[in-house]
């Protein structure tokens, strides 16, 4: 895709009858840039670059619609399909075990999580990984975007991926996330113990047509879910691990605690706490009692006078 993408930008350029020096300044690089993307011998066009690039050859949107499967090429063959499903999924629901998924990364915890690859050839390789991630996040942002449900496991806030200052930059990016109204953030605390998707993360994609997949992945391994039965066990897993985890408003304190710096100290309510603002945020919301909460309107107190 990356040499379909050179060629593209090679013949519209002649056509335009500009030289390589003449492109590179109506996209402020350098003429040597034009060349390695022509030859498709450098690193990847970022998603900026095809638009200028796109905007000066007058592409009419050709070099930016093909952007997105050369820059799909800087990650491994089982994640590609992903990917792709994701970039069209209504719903995005996750459970991060070890990171902060992909779409909600800061570009330093980005590249502090990408270079740990072991099979990370050099470091033009991880500037590609790190561009093409960042360049998914831009749907977060474009008018379809997708509704975005993260659980986080505690090991998440508790593990300062690329030190402290990325870290505390990585948990800022959370809140300030948090406020969009299509994105839900919550904690799964250790005292939880143990559940099915430890082994690593698990996500469920719901695409326009109504479809549902799940993707499983770990260090360096990906899986792709789409017969109903097996999608269908997994949604039941996410299901669970979302009622386990806290509700969204004491997540955000949880990872205001870790932004400040106290990794161990952090006041996580008991299970009996956290089931009683969770019956208060029924009883508020015209919800019924959880059950066993002491019988409702059995209770004559609670009956309306005649």
């Amino acid at each position: 895709m990356a040499a379909l993408f050179g060629s593209r930008v090679r013949r519209l350029r002649t056509a335009a009858g500009l030289t390589q020096a003449e492109l590179g300044r109506k996209t402020h690089v350098v003429s040597t840039r034009i060349t390695q993307i022509e030859r498709a011998s450098g690193a990847k066009p970022t998603l900026e670059l095809a638009r200028a690039l796109d905007a000066a050859l007058g592409a009419d949107n050709l070099l930016v619609e093909l952007w997105p499967y050369v820059y799909r090429e800087a990650f491994p063959d089982w994640s590609r399909a992903f990917i792709e499903l994701s970039e069209r999924a209504e719903s995005i629901n996750q459970y991060a075990a070890h990171v902060v998924p992909g779409l909600l990364q800061t570009e330093a915890y980005a590249r502090a999580v990408l270079s740990l690859d072991v099979l990370l050839c050099n470091e033009q390789q991880l500037e590609e990984r790190v561009e093409a991630r960042l360049g998914r996040q831009e749907r977060l942002r474009s008018p379809d975007r997708p509704h975005l449900w993260v659980v986080l496991d505690e090991a998440v806030l508790r593990r300062p991926v690329g030190g402290r200052a990325v870290m505390r930059e990585q948990l800022a990016r959370l809140l300030d996330a948090a406020n969009g109204h299509h994105i839900r953030l919550q904690v799964l605390p250790f005292d939880q113990g143990g559940h099915e998707a430890m082994g690593g993360s698990l996500t469920i994609l719901t695409l326009p047509d109504g479809s549902v997949a799940a993707y499983t992945e770990g260090a360096d391994y990906g899986r792709l879910i789409e017969e109903t039965a097996d999608v269908t066990r997994y949604k039941a897993i996410y299901d669970r691990l979302r009622a386990a985890a806290l509700p969204p408003f004491m997540s955000l304190d949880m990872i205001r605690s870790a932004m400040e710096g106290n990794y161990r100290g952090a006041n996580v309510p008991s299970r009996s706490e956290r089931r009683r603002v969770a019956q208060e945020q029924l009883q508020q919301s015209g919800g019924r009692r959880l059950r066993g909460s002491g019988g409702g309107d059995r209770n004559p107190r609670h009956r309306p006078r005649p």
